[in-house]
């Protein structure tokens, strides 16, 4: 359904991006923030379902400045080497790049733009509602959003997390919703990490649907 397409970051450096349109007028734009295992394949289906509820959708690789067309998998050394590859990418950068996605749809015609983020991508949808002009961010199971949960969001977020994540205790979720009593938090049981992945051994079905209802529905309230 989608392409693959470049981006161009202030600083100049390209970097690739997933691109998925819907097939009628788009509703907005929406910026898809990746897993610590790059723009692979569940990824891309995720761009692709939400070109098809009709978002005009881009996914950028976050990875690129580090190695170019990251796609791993789900297993232990999967986990492993996208742990390097994260400590590689600094947040200031990522924000950059995450900008030059934004702004492309921003100068496609999207007067509206929202971003989702899973796991880094998380985390990091959380610095788009903090950093960039979003208009609306959604955070799945984002384990260092604690890190900066005193940054001041600058429109509507939503966060969703498991309640077995042993990545984010549910002490850290906490202190997260004392720093943010404006966004709206959800807690999903029985969920662990990655719930909404169904490559992942915590894939939670029943979880997942609820929490992109949620998510499709936070979107149509914000950006249409």
């Amino acid at each position: 359904m989608g392409n693959m397409i470049q981006l161009k970051a202030a600083d100049g450096f390209t970097l690739d991006a997933y691109a998925a349109d819907p097939t009628d007028t788009p509703r907005a734009g929406l910026l898809v923030i990746q897993e610590i295992f790059g723009v692979n394949s569940h990824m891309r289906r995720v761009a692709d379902s939400f070109a098809e509820d009709g978002y005009k959708v881009i996914a950028p690789a976050l990875f690129d400045r580090a190695e170019k067309n990251v796609q791993i998998g789900y297993t232990a050394h999967d986990i492993a080497a996208g742990r390097e590859f994260r400590a590689k990418v600094d947040w200031p950068v990522a924000v950059m790049d995450m900008r030059a996605a934004i702004k492309a749809l921003r100068d496609a015609g999207m007067k509206k733009v929202g971003a989702v983020g899973y796991c880094w991508g998380g985390s990091l949808a959380w610095l788009t509602a903090t950093r960039t002009d979003v208009d609306a961010a959604v955070c799945y199971y984002g384990g260092q959003i604690g890190m900066f949960k005193n940054e001041t969001a600058k429109c509507p977020v939503m966060m969703n997390f498991g309640d077995r994540d042993a990545s984010i205790p549910m002490a850290m979720v906490d202190e997260i919703k004392r720093a943010q009593p404006n966004a709206t938090i959800h807690v999903y049981s029985p969920a662990g990490h990655g719930f909404h992945c169904e490559q992942r051994g915590d894939y939670s079905p029943i979880n997942s649907k609820i929490a992109l209802g949620r998510t499709l529905e936070f979107f149509i309230q914000h950006i249409g």
